[in-house]
Order: structure tokens, then sequence, then C-alpha cells
């Protein structure tokens, strides 16, 4: 018996060491997929109890049930105003301003191909600085016009270190080399200000360049939550083209990326969410930079880290904003308790990294 012309052809699979090969690298692929949405999930969740802890503790305790009457727009004695004018903003912002820099840190991270492209390294966050300082001690502001001259600073700033750095294109490395610099410029300038401020001036100019979330209002978080919410899906959008400019202008080129338009569509970006970030909160210290590093090492090889990394910045700092308020004997700004936990860290990143003779 004959098959006939009409039957449909044999399948034809691999075999033999092709096969196998084949075989390990699909689950390879699906481990780590698997492992990524294991440590987002995780991250998440972890983030939802600190956010709930937060609420519920504090020098008076609240059960959950009045928390979330008080979310809901019930009027609960005590708590409506305690979780609801004072808790409530506090954590929204410290989610939100910590998402921004983990995001923002790891996308000039990725895009640079470089673990010191963190905006507090290549001098975007100094140029919030300088322009608060001097807002604050120079032209007597306060308020949300200090934080339209951070933000506008950062981006002034970013403009002029890629007008620096252009030359037949933006190389990671001269960009960095420039963004250090122009730091330290604008923390000399910074320092420069607050010498001659007078004592009032200096501690509210010091309170804000230190990092702190202390008297958070909604008029601080609505802004920043809002240009999260805005510049996330721009950032998402952008996860291939970043992936494919991680193995060289040349070759993202070749793959269909038009470098120069995303690069500059990223920066623009990222820009501006470390701008309304710093903004709402200040400078908080190292959760740009350590976000990508510690989202690389929960996640491993493969795929985008902005998403985790986002993650990861929101719950440094919203941990280390609670840690500040009740771990010790008097209460810290978040900033203090970030720059203290991330500058061992930094340490043993670049030890463990001189040892293996990798990349952070």
């Amino acid at each position: 018996m004959t098959a006939t012309a009409d039957a449909p052809p044999a399948k034809v699979t691999p075999a033999g060491p092709r096969a196998s090969v084949v075989q390990a690298v699909a689950r390879g692929r699906r481990r780590r997929a698997v492992r990524r949405r294991a440590v987002v999930l995780t991250l998440a969740l972890l983030i939802v109890a600190g956010f709930a802890v937060t609420l519920m503790v504090g020098q008076t305790f609240y059960p959950p049930l009045d928390v979330v009457r008080v979310i809901l727009g019930e009027q609960v004695p005590g708590a409506s105003f305690t979780v609801g004018e004072l808790r409530l903003p506090r954590a929204v912002l410290a989610v939100t301003v910590g998402f921004g820099f983990g995001l923002a840190g790891v996308t000039f991270q990725t895009m640079l191909r470089n673990p010191l492209a963190s905006p507090d390294i290549i001098g975007i966050s100094s140029g919030a600085s300088a322009g608060a300082a001097i807002a604050i001690v120079s032209l007597g502001l306060g308020g949300t016009q200090v934080s339209i001259f951070a933000i506008v600073s950062a981006l002034a700033v970013a403009l002029l270190m890629y007008t620096l750095a252009f030359r037949d294109g933006v190389a990671g490395t001269r960009l960095i080399l420039i963004g250090i610099g122009t730091a330290a410029f604008l923390d000399s300038i910074t320092s420069y200000v607050l010498s001659r401020a007078a004592e009032w001036d200096l501690q509210e100019a010091l309170r804000w360049l230190t990092g702190s979330l202390n008297g958070a209002t909604w008029q601080q978080a609505m802004p920043a939550l809002v240009a999260v919410a805005v510049l996330t899906p721009v950032l998402l959008g952008l996860t291939r083209d970043l992936s494919a400019m991680q193995l060289g202008d040349d070759t993202a080129a070749a793959l269909g990326v038009r470098v120069e338009r995303t690069r500059v569509a990223v920066i623009v970006t990222a820009t501006a969410l470390i701008a309304f970030a710093t903004a709402a909160a200040g400078p908080v210290a190292f959760v740009a930079f350590l976000s990508g590093p510690i989202a690389a090492r929960l996640v491993g090889t493969g795929g985008s880290l902005l998403l985790p990394a986002g993650l990861v910045g929101a719950l440094l700092v919203l941990v280390a904003d609670f840690t500040g308020q009740f771990a010790f004997d008097a209460r810290y700004p978040v900033g203090v308790v970030t720059g203290v936990l991330g500058a061992p860290y930094l340490v043993y990143l670049i030890v463990r990294t001189h040892r293996a003779g990798g990349s952070l």
C-alpha cells in the first residue's frame, strides 16, 4: 500500500547531538523564565508586605482592618489622620522614588554597558542637587519651586553631557568620564552654595540633600507617582532595543535598532525619572547604583533587568525608611540608611569583581 499524494509530510525532528543541544537550550530558557517570574513575584509580595507594615506600625499600632478602612475612604478615629495623612503618603513616596531610582539606574547601566554608569555617578543626581541647593539658599524658594528647579537642572545636565560626549555618536566610556567630571564640578558648586548659606537655609538644604521622606505629603508624592506611571511603560517598551545595544552599537544597528534615536529617548526618559524622584525625596544614596547589580544576582543571566531592578529599588527605600524610623534610638533620614547599607556592599561588589576578573 503506497502513500497518497495528499498525505502530509512526515515530521522531521532533530536527532543526535543537535537534538541534545536544542533541548538543553530550551530547558535553560525555561529555567531562566521561571526564575525571573519567581523573583519578580517575590519582590512584589515583599513590597506589599513592607507597605502594610509601614502603615500599621508606628508610635501607635493600627490593626489591618482599620488600615483597609482608611484606604477605602472610611473615617476611623485617629487612624484616618495618622494612616491617611502621615503614613500612607510616606509609604507611597518611598515605593515610587525607589522604583524610579532603581529603574533609571539600571537603564543607564544597561545602555552604557557599565555598572558605573549610574545617575548618581555620572552627574544627573548632582545636577538636581545643585539646582535645589541654589533654589533654597540663593533664591529663598521652597516646596514645589525647589522641585521644579531640581527637575530642570537634571534635564539640563543630561543635555549638556550628551552634547559634550557626542562625536559621530556617543561612546559609553566618553559619556561616563564626562559625567564623572560634571558631577565633581556640580558637587563643588553645591558645597560653595552651602558654605554661604544662613543657618536656617543650611538646615533645609542639608535635609533635602541627604535624601529624606520626613514630612512627606500627597503634594510631593503625586508628581513622582504620575511620572513613574507615565515613563515606566516607555522604558519597558525599549527593552528589546536596550538588549540589542548591549552587543555594541554596530551590532544593534545591524539588527535594525536606530541607535542614536534610542539612546536619546532612553537618556531623556531615565533622566526625567531620576529628576522627579530626586525632586520628591532628594538624592537618596546608592539606590540607583545598587538596584541593578542586586537584581542581576537575583534574576541570573538572560532577560531584561528593568522591572526587577525597579522592584529592588522600591523595596530598598521602603525598608531603609522604616529602619531609619524605628530601628535606632534616634530617627535617621532614608538617605543615611541607604548610604550605610550601600557603601559596604559597593566595596564587596568591587572586591568580588576584581577577584573574579569580570564585570559587575
